[in-house]
Formats: structure tokens, C-alpha cells, sequence
């Protein structure tokens, strides 16, 4: 009997093991474990998200004829640990090979290197066939080039699917990046249509979930949930951005609003991140679209709508195992101090903030400027260990695995790599958030003041943050003009900065 691991996040419906003809010496597993509901501590939307998926994804897999062992999470068997789990099984069946695809987590991929090690047995790796790099592709791209720019990356990945192209080198649309056309705030206009709704039941998961005792983060309706959780909802979830948000989509990808937490956002990063959707299948799909309504669509909204996938999901991948395990430990900045309270309560009287992470913790949502320009921002501006944003962040998003997670947090929003993915801190004043949504208007704090008590906090601690953090930007051109600034402004102002933000800092749940 052949034994072949499927983990939670290994979903895809296309893969090549289920082209084949039945076979009766087949058998996959797949497990609701404690190990991957406690490594941190996840919302509960999440673990109902994979959960549902992982269980619709063993029926199918049934449906096609496949022997499978499925464990919920009180099953009797259920030894609550991989390892555990995989011996037990095989010394309980007559397992004469063990067979696993490429898992995307560092911890999981040597947890079964290791385990291989102990085998006695034949076993193999295969590819999840999914993303459209291998693990060094990264690697060898920017093999002796000074930093990784991931504008060369994308466009290296343009040319090398045909996505796009006019010719082997000239993007459509005479430029390859129409980023500039995607920084609109929205006003009430253009309307944005109803978000495409599943709500199903899943009370029986949640209440699996309570009754076990999981330690979960957020809220839950139980008779409402909506996530995809099978590759119809998530072909579906595709199918209803094309045809209602991909023509707003890059003109207002970077604006936020206090009634609106999805605006033209197509949330598909679940169904990817999963696996019940591939990368290029949806990239194509929104491609094809777009070139039947050219005379509707932008050019400008579906190439921004495809830089991140095309480029940014698998430039990050890339990093990630091109730089771990040591990533993970990376602090350039030393940042030490304590992720304030309200990151769980969103009990926080700046507007921006409890927005952003009352949407989080309602809906496991947030697209990617809140979380890197709202929730981010403050936690550098206020130097936050990057350990614990890296854990607020894998636990309260439902797409958050570790190989996405970690390279847009400590990385993109934290610099703690000292600027391996990022040129730059990503830190703002209040203007940015001002200029880019309308939470500043119904704010407590008022954004057009600096120092005073009822200035708006970004403010002070957006120029503190430079005074403190100088030495590590000094050699940094897009930094100098800022830096430039800060050099010429007068101390009493700049003490009078430097005090507020020290306060906030010191106690950042009275704010």
C-alpha cells in the first residue's frame, strides 16, 4: 500500500496524482491536527476556513473513487501530531512507500525531512504543482545582483509566460508597470457592487472546534460564513470579479474607507494560498477578460491586478526560501518593544486603527495596504518586535501561511531584513492614511496637527522613528530627502515631536 500525505493547504484539484487511474494500493491522508491549530494562535475563521476546505477536498477525493483516511480533529486516532500520526498509521496498514508533496512551510518541510530520515520504507517528493517558480528559481535570478528588485522579477516572469506581450521584450500598453494609475482614493464613486456572499452553516466545525478546547483570535457568525471553501465557490468567487470589480480594481487597490472593507478586492488569496485555485488559471482568466471588453476595462486595472500575483506571491515565495530559516530571526532595526493590547480588541481611538483591526478581527480580512500601511505602520513607527507583528499577522489573516506571511511582515512592513524585499521603510505620516482613505474625518485626532494632545499620533511617531532610526538609513538614497528634512527642522518642534511619541509608545493603549 502506498501512503500520500496531503497537508491543509495542499487543495489543488489539478494535480497529477488524481489523474490517475484508480488505484486500489493508493491511500491519502489528511488530518485536522493541534500542531497546526496551536503553533500559533489563529483566528477562528481561519481554522473553520481550512478545516471546511480539507474536508469538502477528502469527499471529492472520495467522489473520484480515491481511498482516503481522513481525522477530524476528535477523531479517536488522532494522535494531534504529524509524525504521530503518520507512524501510527503505517504500523497499523501494511505501508510499503510513503508519498508527499513539497510542503511551503519551513517547519513542515524539515519536520518531514526528518521523519523520512526514520523510514525503513521507500518514500518520494513530489511537486505541488502550483506556483510558477521552483523553490531557487528566486535564487538563481538574482544570483550576483546587489539587491533583489522585484520590478526585474516581474518583468523576467511577463516575458517567460507571455503575459501581456506584444512582443518577446514590449509589455502591452507600452510600459510594464501602471502602478502610478493605481493610487485613487475612493469617494462614494464609482459604486461598488455587493461582494459576491456564501454564508453557509459551519456550526458543527465551530462547535468541534469550542468543544476541543483551540484557543482562536476573532468572531465568527457560524450560519454566515463567508469564505470559499471548494473549487466551484472559489471558480465562482473568480468568475464574480471579473465580472463586477476587475474594472475599478487597480485604480483603487491602495484605498481604504470606513464603510467599505473590500471595495473592487477580488479575495481570492484564500483559494490560492489553499490551492483550489492555480496561479495562472486565475491570471488567464482575468486576461481573457479583459481582452473581450478592452473598449471597458483599463489596461491599468488588470496589469495591477496581475503584478501581484505574477510578480509579488512569487517573489516572496522566492525570498522565503532563498533566506530561511535565518529570516525568521531577523531584527535589523531592534525592535523590542510590546504589541499594544488593542492589536486584540481594536479598542484604540484612532480611527485608522480601529477600522482596520476591527475588520480583521470580524472578517480574518484586510487587504494589503491596511495591513501595510495602517496596522504595519504603526507597529515600526512604534518599534514593535517583529516576532510578535510576525504572529499577529500569521494568525488573523485566513491566507496567512507562513512562506507569505513572514516575507510581507518582517520584511515589506517591518524592514526588519534591513531591506531585502523593500528599498525603503514603508512609514507614513497621518497624510499618507489621510490621502488615501476617508478614516481621519471622523477621527478623534485631528491629522493637520503635529505635537499638540489631540494631534493625530502618526504624526509624532513618523518623525521620532527617523530621529531614532537615522543611523540605519543614512547610506539609504530614498530615505536622504526625508532624512535631509529632519535635519533642518527646528528643536524645539522636533522635541516636542520626540515627547508625544515617546508617550504613545510608553502607553499605547490610551490612544
Amino acid at each position: 500500500m502506498i501512503l500520500r500525505l496531503l497537508l491543509g493547504d495542499q487543495l489543488n484539484y489539478e494535480h497529477s496524482w488524481y489523474k490517475e487511474a484508480v488505484q486500489d494500493d493508493v491511500c491519502y491522508f489528511m488530518a485536522e491536527m493541534r500542531q497546526e491549530t496551536d503553533y500559533t494562535k489563529h483566528h477562528i475563521q481561519k481554522v473553520v476556513g481550512f478545516f471546511s476546505s480539507m474536508r469538502n477536498f477528502s469527499s471529492w477525493l472520495k467522489e473520484q473513487g480515491k481511498q482516503v483516511v481522513y481525522y477530524q480533529l476528535d477523531h479517536e486516532k488522532n494522535k494531534q501530531d504529524l509524525v504521530g500520526n503518520l507512524e501510527q498509521i503505517m504500523k497499523d496498514n501494511e505501508i510499503t512507500k510513503f508519498e508527499y508533496q513539497l510542503p511551503d512551510e519551513y517547519r513542515l518541510d524539515m519536520q518531514l525531512k526528518e521523519f523520512c530520515e526514520t523510514l525503513s520504507i521507500q518514500f518520494e517528493v513530489f511537486d505541488t504543482e502550483h506556483f510558477l517558480t521552483s523553490r531557487t528559481d528566486f535564487a538563481n535570478f538574482f544570483e550576483g545582483k546587489k539587491q533583489y528588485i522585484m520590478e526585474y522579477f516581474y518583468r523576467d516572469m511577463r516575458k517567460k509566460y507571455d503575459i501581456m506581450m506584444l512582443t518577446k521584450k514590449d509589455p502591452e500598453g507600452g510600459k510594464w508597470n501602471f502602478d502610478h494609475s493605481n493610487r485613487k482614493k475612493w469617494n462614494g464613486k464609482p459604486e461598488i457592487p455587493s461582494q459576491k456572499d456564501f454564508k453557509k452553516d459551519v456550526s458543527k466545525i465551530v462547535e468541534l472546534i469550542h468543544d476541543c478546547e483551540v484557543s482562536t483570535i476573532g468572531n465568527i457568525d457560524p450560519k454566515q460564513f463567508n469564505w470559499p471553501t471548494s473549487r466551484k465557490e472559489c471558480l465562482s468567487l473568480l468568475t464574480y470579479f471579473c465580472e463586477n470589480l476587475l474594472v475599478y480594481f487597480g485604480d483603487y487597490q491602495d484605498a481604504m474607507h470606513v464603510e467599505e472593507k473590500y471595495l473592487f478586492h477580488s479575495r481570492l488569496s484564500f483559494a490560492m494560498n489553499s490551492k483550489m485555485l492555480h496561479p495562472m488559471e486565475v491570471i488567464t482568466t482575468v486576461v481573457e477578460y479583459w481582452r473581450d471588453r478592452q473598449d471597458e476595462i483599463d489596461i491599468s486595472q488588470v496589469e495591477g491586478f496581475v503584478r501581484q500575483i505574477l510578480g509579488w506571491r512569487e517573489y516572496m515565495r522566492g525570498m522565503y526560501w532563498s533566506q530561511m530559516p535565518a529570516y525568521k530571526n531577523l531584527n535589523e532595526l531592534q525592535n523590542t518593544n510590546k504589541l499594544p493590547d488593542f492589536y486584540w480588541t481594536a479598542n484604540t481611538k484612532m480611527n485608522c486603527l480601529r477600522s482596520a483591526i476591527q475588520q480583521s478581527l470580524d472578517d480574518s480580512y484586510a487587504h494589503h495596504i491596511q495591513r501595510l500601511m495602517i496596522t504595519g505602520n504603526y507597529a515600526l513607527l512604534t518599534m514593535i518586535d517583529p516576532d510578535e507583528v510576525d504572529q499577529w499577522y500569521l494568525g488573523i489573516y485566513i491566507d496567512a501561511i507562513e512562506w507569505v506571511e513572514i516575507t510581507n511582515t518582517r520584511g515589506m512592513s517591518q524592514f526588519a531584513d534591513g531591506g531585502l524585499v523593500a528599498t525603503k521603510p514603508y512609514v507614513s505620516s497621518g497624510s499618507y492614511i489621510n490621502k488615501m482613505s476617508n478614516y481621519c474625518k471622523s477621527c478623534e485626532y485631528k491629522v493637520s496637527k503635529k505635537h499638540e494632545d489631540d494631534a493625530c499620533p502618526f504624526n509624532a511617531l513618523y518623525w521620532n522613528f527617523l530621529d531614532e532610526k537615522q543611523g540605519y538609513f543614512k547610506n539609504n538614497q530614498r530615505m536622504s530627502m526625508m532624512l535631509n528634512l529632519l535635519h533642518k527642522m527646528d528643536k524645539e518642534k522636533l522635541h516636542k515631536l520626540k515627547t508625544r511619541a515617546n508617550h504613545i509608545i510608553a502607553n499605547p493603549d490610551e490612544y
